[in-house]
């Protein structure tokens, strides 16, 4: 069954949407269409009441002359051949006894197939077609009135496909006698074409109203999506930055995609000058230490005091231990964001994550003389949904950043509080704090208000940028701002959606 879907995925995929549209439009009509080949058996039950009638016709007929006088006989046939509209015969073996053309005119013409208008003639030629798709019985063609009949009703078709019913019954009173009428029943192709007519009409306005309502459905759906393709291929071969993919301002699907597309092409633009700025970010940050790492060297090797090696080979080390940071912290950076897009996230609660990082910090010694003051929140009122080790190392980042500005034996202070479907964590240091026209500039990769004595060697500039994109990728906000007693120092506060509200 898989193999049949396929296949059949593949046959569409080979027809163009547009025509793919006007086909399913024509489908009903079509199918309308068929219909007007149903209509022969509506023509078949027409020929036999016709049939039938001309029969019962013709014994009444028998019947009547059989009770009234001979002498009475011709004018009788006269009268019931112009109020029938048919021809009555008497015959007498092969013989014609009486004729009703004889006392008056005949009231039966035939058209000649070539004096017949244009319509007619298509019309002659849709009749033997409809014809030939229903495989209707073969009827006879129509000779002459003048032949004598061997069945009771006999029908033939006329030149111009009109029928005529031949219809016979013996005379009672006199077996070897018959009567035989001859009935032009053209009302039945009349009827048939008629409804042909009217359901030809149906079809036609049918069918315009398909290709048109084809051609508006091509022109809002397989034309946009042209559009677009082609605009998206523009991108992929393009060499200039300005193309875009245009944004069709509709309410619909269509309009949803283009929308889609046009933020999926300037977020990859976005994406790609992320990537430039931070390759030409990491050549600038790496050329410092190796260039004071190629200077100490290149000096050590013309000095020969003992003293004066020994300080250049602290630089030349530091400077390894510079770079040794920098590779990981860039290494990580430019990792983190695929990273995330494929992390489940599982339910965590961020007081006892801050209580289990706290103590590792102390029993590694990575606070140094700061003193850590952690306010613990209620078990579980605090918990999210995210990626322990990712919010794990974010707020190690932040407790880095705060000593590493914290002055001598100073306090940072950590909370965490829910407040409204949402955790609010904080960091507060006792360092100079963030000026307002800063606050936005320190997320940014390898930004550094430090001085340069004091970053040499131990920090990379990424470790808030590392901090953000962490937050981000979890639905929160981080950011700086003043510690609310007024003291000096930064208070950095991160808001992350509560697993409360996410269930709810």
């Amino acid at each position: 069954m898989a193999e049949a879907r396929d296949l059949r995925l593949r046959w569409t995929g080979r027809v163009s949407l547009s025509w793919r549209i006007l086909l399913v439009n024509l489908l009903p009509v079509a199918l309308l269409a068929g219909s007007l080949v149903y209509l022969d058996s509506i023509r078949s039950r027409l020929i036999a009441e016709r049939m039938a009638q001309a029969s019962s016709e013709a014994r009444l007929m028998a019947t009547m002359l059989s009770l009234a006088d001979r002498s009475q006989w011709p004018g009788d046939i006269a009268r019931l051949g112009l109020q029938t509209g048919s021809r009555i015969r008497l015959i007498k073996g092969k013989q014609i006894v009486l004729d009703s053309w004889r006392i008056h005119p005949p009231n039966i013409t035939l058209i000649n197939s070539e004096d017949e208008r244009w319509d007619r003639k298509v019309a002659a030629v849709l009749d033997d077609t409809i014809d030939v798709i229903v495989r209707a019985p073969a009827i006879p063609q129509f000779t002459n009135f003048d032949a004598i009949p061997r069945s009771d009703v006999t029908i033939t078709l006329a030149e111009d496909r009109t029928h005529i019913v031949t219809a016979r019954a013996q005379l009672g009173t006199v077996p070897e006698m018959a009567l035989v009428t001859d009935t032009h029943a053209r009302d039945v192709r009349r009827l048939i074409r008629s409804e042909r007519s009217s359901l030809g009409l149906i079809v036609g306005i049918t069918l315009l109203a398909s290709i048109l309502l084809s051609r508006f459905l091509a022109r809002t759906i397989a034309v946009p999506l042209g559009t677009l393709a082609l605009a998206a291929e523009h991108v992929r071969l393009g060499r200039e930055r300005d193309i875009k993919i245009p944004q069709i301002h509709r309410s619909d699907e269509i309009g949803a995609l283009s929308r889609a597309l046009s933020d999926m092409t300037e977020t990859l633009r976005e994406r790609i000058d992320a990537t430039e700025a931070f390759a030409a970010d990491v050549a600038h940050e790496l050329k410092n230490p190796l260039a004071s790492l190629s200077s100490a060297l290149e000096t050590m090797g013309n000095v020969s005091d003992p003293a004066l090696k020994k300080q250049l080979m602290d630089i030349a080390t530091a400077d390894v231990h510079r770079l040794d940071k920098l590779i990981t912290d860039i290494a990580e950076a430019s990792r983190m964001d695929a990273q995330l897009t494929r992390t489940r996230f599982e339910k965590m609660d961020i007081g006892q994550l801050l209580e289990r990082l706290l103590a590792e910090r102390d029993a590694r010694g990575a606070n140094n003389s700061i003193r850590i003051a952690f306010a613990r929140p209620q078990r579980g009122s605090t918990t999210i949904m995210g990626d322990p080790g990712r919010i794990e190392r974010m707020f190690d980042n932040l407790l880095d950043n705060a000593i590493s500005f914290s002055p001598e034996n100073g306090v940072v202070q950590v909370a965490a509080t829910a407040s409204n479907g949402q955790v609010i964590a904080s960091v507060e240091d006792e360092g100079p704090g963030v000026s307002a026209d800063r606050r936005d500039a320190i997320f940014e990769r390898f930004h550094s208000d430090r001085s340069d004595i004091a970053a040499f060697g131990r920090h990379s500039g990424l470790g808030l940028s590392i901090a953000r994109t962490i937050v981000l990728a979890h639905d929160g906000t981080i950011d700086v701002r003043d510690r609310p007693s007024g003291a000096g120092g930064a208070m950095f506060v991160v808001t992350l959606p509560s697993a409360r509200r996410k269930r709810s």
